[in-house]
Formats: C-alpha cells, sequence, structure tokens
C-alpha cells in the first residue's frame, strides 16, 4: 500500500458532485457518487479540461470542455475525442476523513 494522504472531509462533498484535490503537486478531481468515493487524475487527455468540473452520469464523468468520457471506476476513457485514459486512485475512508493512496 502507499501513501494516505488526507484530501477532504465527507461533508465537504456532497453525492452527486465532484471537486478537485492537490495530491503532491498533482490535481486530482474527487467524485462523491451515493456515498463511494473516487479519485481519477484531473486533466481530460485530450486538452487538459478540468475532470472535476464535469457532469456526472451515474459513474462515468464528462469533460466540460469538450465532452471526452471516463469511468469514475477505472479511469478508463469510454468516449471520444479522448483517447487515453486517466490514473485512478483508491480512496479509503477513516471516520469522516477522506485519504487517497498515492
Amino acid at each position: 500500500m502507499g501513501n494516505l494522504v488526507e484530501v477532504a472531509k465527507t461533508g465537504d462533498l456532497e453525492p452527486g458532485q465532484g471537486m478537485m484535490v492537490e495530491v503532491e503537486g498533482e490535481n486530482i478531481a474527487l467524485f462523491n457518487i451515493d456515498g463511494t468515493y473516487y479519485a481519477i487524475d484531473d486533466t481530460c487527455t485530450h486538452v487538459g479540461g478540468p475532470l472535476s468540473e464535469g457532469e456526472i452520469q451515474e459513474h462515468t464523468v464528462i469533460c466540460p470542455w469538450h465532452g471526452a468520457e471516463f469511468d469514475l471506476k477505472t479511469g478508463e476513457v469510454l468516449g471520444p475525442p479522448a483517447k487515453n485514459s486517466v490514473k485512478s486512485y483508491k480512496v479509503h475512508l477513516e471516520g469522516n476523513s477522506i485519504k487517497i493512496e498515492v
């Protein structure tokens, strides 16, 4: 297991929302899907759109710039124009603390 870095509290992120957190100089998009938290790189692989600001549909985020789609569980690209997936991170809950494994 890698380092666990606290990035937020559970009350900071309502269900169905995303937010950008910075971990060790990297921007990571954190999402709350019905109380389950997911984390992927925040930067779209197409032209760098902020995925944390994208529209969420079930377990998919749609880049707000050009509509590329990514799986929140795996970071896999699901729809163009992006061709490459983004990194996903394991999220751990400890009480009301949200931690990302890096």
